[in-house]
């Protein structure tokens, strides 16, 4: 009966210290931005919903560029490009809107860095990493 005990409270030890981990590994900030376009801001990678999430920061500049979106490269250098960094509005019938944040699409299985990629010139014009890549928590 004593064992049985101290099992149940080493295990639950375990687990919460499990959960503790897994609850700060699910946030975490970027370096800052470098490259020709943009300098400055970071990202945040979150888990929202049981969904992995991209945010810029406050302080994110958007570049002055005919098509930023956002792009992913994986660690074995795989680029995804992702989501348009802008909608345009529609005839002044709404404000120019920035997609500050993206979820990640489930083929994207980790982060090793962010970049902010013009599609109409083909060209990275910023881009961070974090502390080591992320792994992509499942849905």
């Amino acid at each position: 009966m004593l064992r049985k005990a101290v099992r149940i409270t080493v295990l639950s030890v375990a687990g919460l210290a499990l959960m503790a981990t897994l609850a700060s590994a699910q946030n975490k900030i970027s370096k800052p931005f470098s490259g020709a376009k943009v300098n400055g801001g970071t990202v945040t990678y979150s888990i929202r919903d049981g969904k992995p999430v991209l945010t810029l920061s406050d302080d994110f500049k958007v570049p002055d560029t005919p098509d930023p979106h956002w792009q992913v490269v994986d660690s074995k250098g795989t680029v995804f490009t992702l989501q348009r960094l802008g909608v345009k509005n529609l005839g002044d019938l709404a404000k120019d809107r920035i997609n500050t944040s993206i979820t990640l699409p489930a083929y994207v299985r980790d982060v090793a860095k962010v970049q902010i990629y013009c599609a109409w010139a083909e060209a990275v014009l910023g881009e961070t990493t974090f502390d080591a890549p992320l792994m992509v928590m499942s849905r």
